[in-house]
């Protein structure tokens, strides 16, 4: 997960690069990694359902 803080937004905003398209947001550091946590098991689900490969998460972002 990447983490940052969104001035625009007032809230901090998580990307989940190993899951096109899963992001989350929240008020507090916490709120926003607990809501990505659950949209993440929401993204998994739906793959699984739609019988579409789930990649491997790679562990960290080498390029950072």
């Amino acid at each position: 997960m990447i983490v940052s803080w969104s001035d625009a937004d007032e809230a901090f905003l998580v990307e989940v690069p190993d899951r096109p398209g899963c992001m989350a947001d929240g008020g507090s550091y916490e709120e926003a990694v607990a809501n990505a946590q659950r949209i993440i098991a929401e993204w998994i689900e739906q793959a699984e359902a739609m019988g579409r490969p789930i990649p491997v998460a790679k562990g960290r972002l080498m390029e950072a």
